[in-house]
């Protein structure tokens, strides 16, 4: 059984497991591909979702260079 994370904790775990910074577009590819996060209504994770949490958290992630990173 795979334990499902909120989408900001699925977005830390794939940035800081690739090691380096990723467009919105891959984490979400990523998050799905690995069902990191599943949404309630069943959908896959959308980059437009993953560009909001990014805005929400700003001590957590950056942009920068149209990528996004951890600011930790």
């Amino acid at each position: 059984m795979k334990l499902k994370m909120r989408l900001e904790d699925a977005m830390v775990y794939v940035l800081a497991t690739a090691g380096y910074g990723m467009t919105t577009q891959r984490i979400a590819e990523v998050i799905n591909q690995q069902q990191l996060h599943i949404r309630a209504d069943g959908q896959p994770v959308s980059s437009a979702q993953v560009y909001a949490a990014v805005c929400r958290n700003p001590n957590t992630f950056v942009k920068e260079g149209g990528r996004i990173l951890l600011s930790m």
